[in-house]
Order: structure tokens, then C-alpha cells, then sequence
């Protein structure tokens, strides 16, 4: 009879950790949503502020990840077209 109360006792605890396993897994969820809606928010503070730059036409911007081409044709004219 003892090894009932063992069984239901490891259980009960493996419940308990779960449990606080889920609220934990909730937390971070909540922390990457916060961190993804600032970077969308800074996301779009970039795209005013390049959108405000005014720079002539033709102007190559370059970087290490790519080129930032700045043409009165394309699409994203001042949002910054990065090829």
C-alpha cells in the first residue's frame, strides 16, 4: 500500500512542475512578444527617419550586411531599397 502513496506523491510533484514549467514557458513568450512589437516599433521609426533623409538620388550607402540604393524609381524610394 505504501507504493501508492510513493506513486501518487511523484505524481502529484511531477504536476507541480509542469504546472510551473507552463508558467514559466508563458513569461518568456510574453518577454519575446514585448521584445518583437519594440523592434517592430523601432522598425518603423527607422523607415520614417531614412524617409526623411533626403538624399540625392542615385546615393549608394554602403554596409556590411548589403547596399542601401536610394533611386527615384524604385518603390521603396526613402524607405531605403536594400540590395
Amino acid at each position: 500500500m505504501l507504493w501508492v502513496i510513493v506513486f501518487a506523491a511523484i505524481a502529484v510533484a511531477g504536476l507541480v512542475v509542469v504546472g510551473c514549467y507552463v508558467v514559466w514557458l508563458l513569461h518568456k513568450t510574453a518577454d519575446v512578444w514585448s521584445e518583437v512589437t519594440v523592434l517592430t516599433d523601432r522598425g518603423t521609426l527607422l523607415a520614417e527617419l531614412l524617409g526623411e533623409i533626403g538624399a540625392p538620388a542615385g546615393t549608394v550607402v554602403r554596409s556590411g550586411s548589403g547596399d542601401l540604393v536610394l533611386s527615384p524609381g524604385s518603390a521603396h524610394f526613402g524607405t531605403g531599397d536594400v540590395r
